[in-house]
């Protein structure tokens, strides 16, 4: 399985960095106005953003090479988060489509979306 690529520096995200938890509920309203709620899976599933900035072109190719290998959100990967170095290996990304911005030579950026998938 792939892993996500890693920037010169040996880190996948730059800081300020966006880590969320999600959880799905779901509720039932009957005729009465009743409710019912449950959970769609036990554990809540991980979210990260990664914006990154002032990537040089060999980053950028890397992460678009990444990307089409993984063909948008159909992929999956292990992620590793730098913040307590977990690896999760059931991860994909939340876009179809890599874009970035080119602000001029080694000042590239792009802002990536990495969810946790169930299973």
């Amino acid at each position: 399985m792939a892993a996500f690529p890693t920037l010169k520096t040996g880190a996948v995200m730059q800081y300020p960095a966006t880590r969320a938890a999600r959880s799905r509920n779901q509720v039932l309203r009957y005729v009465d106005g009743a409710e019912q709620r449950y959970r769609e899976y036990a554990a809540p599933l991980k979210e990260w953003i990664i914006r990154l900035d002032l990537l040089d072109e060999s980053e950028v190719a890397a992460l678009e090479e990444f990307f089409q290998s993984e063909k948008g959100q159909y992929g999956s990967f292990t992620f590793t988060d730098q913040a307590d170095g977990a690896q999760y290996p059931n991860c994909s990304l939340e876009e179809d489509e890599f874009a970035f911005e080119l602000r001029g030579e080694m000042r590239s950026r792009t802002t990536l979306t990495v969810r946790e998938n169930r299973g």
